[in-house]
């Protein structure tokens, strides 16, 4: 018989993570809430749990369970750029991503054939990871990932609570963990993803115009206090970069381009300082809507081109995230600080906005022929 856990009754969640744990670590199968439906899970290196999870499917394609998108490169270290890309800005979410299947060096290869032969159909891995605390936090305790089962419009919409796990599974499920209904009736969005770019397998949670500006281009400029330089640098790219385009900066996105700014000491919801708000009202564009923002980790993890207005700055970044090397350079296109304003007057903040201009439009010309 299932034993069954309300986790919104529960005095330490921990607890029934560990449990959970346990039970998976045991080749036994455990129910989990997600973002759209309960899903079954039966840990990858046991393969006669993992068969039982494939007949609970039906005929929907198992998913691969993973903790992270970083931990899905370990799994198929070739993947393309847009994979890449899609991974990073769409996990954790209700989205579940089909690869071609990498018979190269990655951890896929080190899973048994009969769990290997289950989650790859048609030369294709589904893997998803869920937003789920739990489930993830389950993730971060055991060696290794877990097997889902796969998910239709049908179990999204009667898959929506613990008594429906039990009515559809029995007792083949050791462990029910119930959070009461989740989910709203739609499955999560399935991403068939390759070299060429990408196709929507199946309509979800997630629409084609979401996934469409997941994909663009994400330009960061950093200053310090993200009030004076970068603020107006990410402006002046995006009057300049739609000007080029020929369409509204409010249209930039469904061009494939996202601009924000960023500072590595700023404060949270700051405006910019009064003379970055003149100098750009003199071009035309309006600042005082700026918020300032603090530059993160996770916000790093989310861009493709970092801009920095000194060396400092850069060497800051890398200090911390020597993954990046290859996304963070100088704005200036000659390897020259732009000197902060702050403080100076009008005048020498004319100057930084006609330096900072010089060089977005240089690397304007460098991106897009002119």
């Amino acid at each position: 018989m299932s034993e069954v856990i309300d986790i919104r009754k529960t005095d330490d969640v921990r607890d029934v993570v560990h449990q959970a744990v346990h039970c998976l670590s045991d080749g036994q199968l455990v129910a989990f809430p997600t973002e759209t439906f309960y899903t079954v899970a039966a840990h990858a290196l046991h393969p006669a749990a993992v068969a039982v999870v494939r007949e609970l499917s039906a005929e929907t394609p198992c998913v691969l369970g993973l903790k992270s998108a970083d931990e899905a490169l370990d799994f198929l270290p070739r993947m393309s750029q847009v994979a890449r890309k899609l991974a990073r800005r769409c996990w954790p979410g209700p989205v579940t991503i089909a690869f071609d299947v990498d018979n190269g060096d990655g951890l896929l290869a080190a899973l048994p054939a009969e769990t290997r032969a289950t989650i790859c159909q048609q030369q294709k891995l589904r893997v998803r990871v869920v937003a789920h605390d739990v489930l993830r936090e389950v993730l971060r305790l055991i060696p290794a990932p877990v097997v889902l089962t796969g998910e239709s419009l049908v179990n999204a919409l009667s898959g929506r609570t613990s008594s429906d796990v039990l009515e559809s599974c029995g007792s083949r499920v050791a462990l029910v963990i119930d959070d009461g209904e989740v989910g709203h009736g739609e499955p999560s969005t399935v991403l068939d993803v390759d070299h060429r770019g990408w196709t929507i397998d199946r309509e979800g949670v997630v629409g084609e115009p979401e996934v469409q500006r997941l994909c663009g281009d994400v330009h960061l400029f950093v200053c310090t206090g993200n009030t004076c330089r970068s603020p107006m640098a990410a402006a002046l790219f995006r009057r300049l970069l739609s000007t080029r385009l020929s369409c509204s900066e409010h249209d930039l996105v469904d061009h494939g381009f996202v601009v924000a700014s960023a500072g590595l000491a700023a404060g949270v919801g700051s405006p910019a300082s009064p003379e970055s708000i003149e100098v750009l009202r003199d071009q035309g564009i309006d600042l005082t809507g700026h918020s300032s923002r603090q530059l993160t980790r996770a916000l790093l993890h989310q861009v493709d081109h970092i801009y920095t207005m000194t060396r400092g700055h850069r060497d800051s970044i890398l200090r911390d995230c020597p993954d990046l090397a290859e996304r963070v350079c100088l704005l200036s296109r000659d390897g020259r600080d732009i000197i902060d304003p702050i403080g100076m007057g009008y005048e020498e903040y004319q100057k930084c906005q006609q330096e900072i201009e010089d060089n977005v439009l240089a690397l304007l010309n460098a991106m897009i022929e002119v």
